[in-house]
Order: structure tokens, then sequence, then C-alpha cells
């Protein structure tokens, strides 16, 4: 299962990270962000111990989505190094994240 990341653990998990971390922000009303649920797990599982890939509960989290910024959801965020490095904003096909991911590890 992807990783939960929370305003308690954003720093340690996504920020000190030494991996690029794929972020997912999304909520449990929004039906584009459970399409691409599955596709995040599937990402997880694949590029796991090579990448972080996590998800972000923007009702539980809302630090977080204030500090990025994120007025629609799904929104994805590539973070390295402690900055964001790319972004993808709603539904994509899978091809576009592992794209994404491939050009930033």
């Amino acid at each position: 299962m992807a990783l939960e990341f929370t305003d308690a653990n954003f720093q340690k998990e996504v920020l000190e990270s030494d991996k690029l971390t794929v972020i997912d922000f999304w909520a449990e009303w929004c039906g584009p962000c459970r399409a691409i649920g599955p596709v995040i797990e599937e990402l997880h599982k694949e590029y796991t111990g090579k990448v972080n890939i996590g998800k972000v509960n923007v009702d539980n989290n809302p630090q977080i989505s204030i500090n990025y910024g994120i007025t629609s959801i799904p929104a994805i965020l590539f973070v390295k190094g402690g900055k964001v490095v790319d972004k993808l904003v709603g539904a994509q096909p899978k091809a576009n994240f592992v794209k994404k991911i491939e050009a930033h590890i």
C-alpha cells in the first residue's frame, strides 16, 4: 500500500528523503482521485526501494495542501531534495507518471 504522508510526518518522510518522492494529493469524495488510486498503488509496488510514493488526504492534512498551493485535486507533486521538481494535475494515464518518475530518478 502506498505511504500515507501527513502534517506530522511530511518533513521527515518527504523533505528529508534522499529519494524522489511522488505525492498524490487526494480526497475520499473526489472521483478522479479514486480513479487514479490503483495507478498510484501499482507505481508504489513497481518502484519500492527506488522512489517513495504516497498520498496526502487533503481533508485530514490541510497544512501541506496550503503550503504547496494545492487548489485542484488530484494533484501529484514530484519532490526531490526537498524541492518540487515536477507536477501533474488531474487524472492521468500511468504512462505520464512513469515518464515523470524516470526523468527524475
